[in-house]
């Protein structure tokens, strides 16, 4: 082999190493803006399926502490056999985690909404998180293969409990529920400013005609 042979033989050699590491960094740079998309995309996720996933979650674990609850009672209970009275002692079971001071009417402080100092009426479960808690177990129920006329939660009995525990817990705070959605209505119900008509505009004022070229003669 002469020189010239050896040099162009050494040219190729250089040209296919340039190409392959040429090819080599493109897909490297190529799998790394995929990442960071993927990266970009899972980390900003819409609001709307965050909330939706976060209230799945809170509804499976509802779900598995009634099955644990029902798993506990004595005589143990199974899901069919379960009605609104269980519901019921379910709800009242949990009253002894709850951290909202109701006020007993013999309490000084009852109707009061802001208390100025503690007294020992006991804690219970806020009616929203009952009120939440009961639509999420319903749900619950017929996605695990209840039937909506036989679904426990739904019952006449617990509809009748939550709206006595509504009651009660506004009037041990002072503020009724009924005022508070009658002040809502009242203020819906005023009439809306009417917007005042703006005022003709005016014609521009008409200019005076032009000189006539027979007064120069």
């Amino acid at each position: 082999m002469n020189f010239q042979e050896f040099d162009e033989s050494n040219n190729n050699n250089i040209s296919t190493t340039t190409t392959n590491n040429l090819m080599m960094v493109t897909s490297m740079a190529t799998a790394s803006a995929s990442a960071s998309a993927s990266a970009s995309s899972s980390s900003t996720s819409p609001p709307s399926t965050t909330s939706s996933s976060r209230y799945e979650n809170q509804k499976r674990r509802d779900w598995n502490t009634f099955g644990q609850y029902l798993r506990n009672h004595r005589p143990p209970l199974s899901l069919s056999r379960c009605s609104g009275a269980h519901v019921l002692e379910f709800l009242r079971y949990l009253d002894q985690f709850g951290k909202t001071k109701v006020h007993t009417q013999m309490c000084p402080l009852f109707g009061h909404p802001n208390p100025p100092a503690p007294c020992p009426c006991p804690l219970r479960q806020a009616w929203g998180s009952l009120d939440a808690l009961i639509g999420r177990l319903r749900a619950a129920f017929e996605e695990n293969g209840g039937k909506p006329e036989a679904n426990p939660f739904g019952a006449r009995a617990v509809r009748l409990y939550l709206r006595e525990v509504r009651d009660s817990q506004a009037k041990a705070r002072g503020i009724s529920y009924e005022k508070k959605k009658r002040k809502r209505l009242s203020s819906q119900a005023q009439p809306q400013p009417q917007p005042q008509p703006s005022p003709p505009s005016r014609p521009p004022p008409l200019l005076p005609p032009p000189p006539s070229n027979e007064s120069n003669h």
